[in-house]
């Protein structure tokens, strides 16, 4: 927290290729021209443009001249350097500007990774092997094709497979063109959620943001609505309550309507609990991805899309596959149920990565949050039971509602607040205690309150909430310069232990408050 956002700003500052300049060069008998021009009508100029090389390529004593070049860009005259390579086919290194690349002066130094042939190197791209003529970015894109099969198998994709396998069981029977219908409904979901991303991805790195594979799992909201979801599905496949079974009688063109539609999301799904995976042959194909053009990156993310979809449409299209599976039966129930269970283990991944970005108090109103989930649909689906009155219905519908709603209000996450931001937003900063903090404080003449708490003691957590929550206590808190400590005392402690004895007391919550000049 204290120096996370010091070292994201260092890093978004060091050189690196940027969409919006394209850059070429060509090279004479002892000149090498390097072209730079924008990728669009952007309006900016950088000014006194100066080329630094990696290499013994350019002479770097000899001066360097600079060109308009027509088309908003501006051409570099570099001279080659006795000394340097004769058989370069790359100019590598970086080219400054006082005022930045981009507005506002940032981006000092724009990386260049060019080819000596006169045409952009995929607008100063890294990966200089993502050319047609080299066969790089079809051979990435069997990798992404291979990769995209493969997370069929990861621990973040396989809960999936137990709704997909059931649906393809149950329509086993039924027609060809239901099947097939189905099988590309779920690789619609699949090919549409690629695009998303890889459209959300190449906005994002026009405005500047350096991203990679996962980068939606960053934020606590995404994670959390996430693991609400899966915990649903689990309790679904679980058998706690049926959503959609009343519908389901209305007709059989509703039944196959809601079919297709939860097919299609089905793989959209598959997408959303694919994205922290990294499947082997998958992660250059991302690297891949995440630097070359738009439509590099659009092909690049449609082959991973295509694997990952390839099995379930090859098992729709062909009917012979779809006979090797066996017949509906009772063993269905038993199995959805326990793969019920891979499911909930991906809702305990998610938690314990909410705990890492929610803090204490926030993780803590995570976990009651999806117990109330878990009871508002437990709700609907004891109240909304086949043959149940209206009022029943309507009963379970609105405790599904309230009781949800409730829940997801007291766990959404909040921003959690650095150490360094805490003071300056009012929040209560606790220190360690320790003896020998309460004498230090006490010799600066400062009045020092002492808490001392535990995990396992729900009074203590209350006084948390509502006590050294109250703005009032806040605000007179930082008005008199009080210095807080707390002693946590969920594991054993001696020195908690034996301080409390000295008060003749044996539990917590204990406060102390030390004022100047008593003793």
């Amino acid at each position: 927290p204290s120096w996370g956002e010091k070292i994201r700003t260092t890093l978004a500052g060091l050189p690196r290729p940027d969409p919006a300049w394209k850059i070429s060069a060509t090279r004479n008998a002892g000149t090498i021209e390097l072209a730079i021009t924008p990728s669009g009508a952007s309006g900016y100029s950088p000014k006194d443009a100066h080329f630094f090389s990696e290499d013994d390529l350019v002479a770097y004593d000899q001066p360097q001249s600079v060109r308009p070049d027509g088309r908003g860009g501006f051409v570099l005259a570099l001279k080659v350097s006795p000394d340097g390579p004769t058989d370069a086919k790359q100019l590598i290194g970086v080219v400054t500007s006082e005022n930045g690349w981009l507005a506002g002066g940032q981006l000092r130094g724009l990386q260049v990774n060019a080819d000596f042939t006169g045409t952009p190197a995929g607008s100063g791209s890294q990966i200089s092997n993502l050319k047609p003529e080299s066969g790089g970015l079809a051979g990435t894109m069997l990798l992404a094709l291979i990769g995209g099969l493969i997370l069929n198998l990861m621990p973040c994709v396989f809960p999936v497979l137990g709704i997909k396998i059931l649906g393809f069981v149950n329509q086993a029977g039924h027609q060809r063109s239901k099947v097939i219908a189905h099988g590309l409904a779920f690789t619609s979901g699949v090919l549409i959620s690629f695009w998303t991303l890889a459209g959300l991805l190449a906005v994002l790195r026009a405005g500047g943001d350096q991203l990679g594979w996962g980068f939606q799992l960053q934020s606590p909201v995404f994670v959390y609505a996430l693991a609400v979801v899966m915990l649903v599905f689990a309790m679904n496949m679980s058998g706690v309550f049926e959503f959609g079974l009343r519908a389901t009688a209305v007709g059989g063109g509703l039944q196959s309507k809601s079919g297709y539609t939860g097919s299609f999301f089905t793989g959209i799904l598959a997408t959303v609990v694919a994205t922290p995976c990294s499947a082997p042959f998958l992660a250059p194909a991302l690297g891949a991805a995440l630097a070359v053009s738009t439509v590099e990156s659009f092909a690049i993310f449609t082959a991973i899309g295509v694997g990952l979809s390839l099995p379930y449409l090859l098992l729709s299209i062909f009917p012979q596959a779809v006979r090797v599976l066996p017949r509906p039966g009772a063993w269905m129930e038993t199995f959805k149920q326990f793969m019920a269970f891979p499911l909930y283990a991906t809702v305990v991944y998610l938690v314990w990565v909410l705990a890492a970005q929610t803090g204490e108090e926030g993780f803590r109103g995570v976990l009651f949050s999806l117990v109330l989930v878990a009871m508002a649909v437990w709700m609907y689906g004891r109240w909304t039971a086949p043959g149940a009155s209206p009022g029943r219905v309507r009963f379970g519908v609105a405790s599904l509602v309230l009781v949800g709603a409730f829940g997801l209000w007291i766990g959404w996450p909040r921003p959690l607040a650095a150490a360094g931001t805490a003071a300056a937003s009012g929040q209560i900063v606790w220190e360690p205690w320790s003896p020998e903090a309460v004498a230090l404080h006490r010799a600066g003449g400062r009045i020092v309150y002492v808490d001392f708490t535990a995990r396992w003691c729900a009074t203590c957590q209350t006084n948390k909430k509502i006590v050294f929550g109250s703005g009032e206590v806040k605000e007179y808190f930082a008005g008199k310069k009080i210095v807080t400590l707390r002693g946590d005392w969920t594991n054993s402690d001696p020195r908690i232990t034996g301080e409390l004895a000295a008060y003749n007391r044996s539990a917590v919550p204990f406060n102390l408050i030390w004022m100047p000049a008593r003793t």
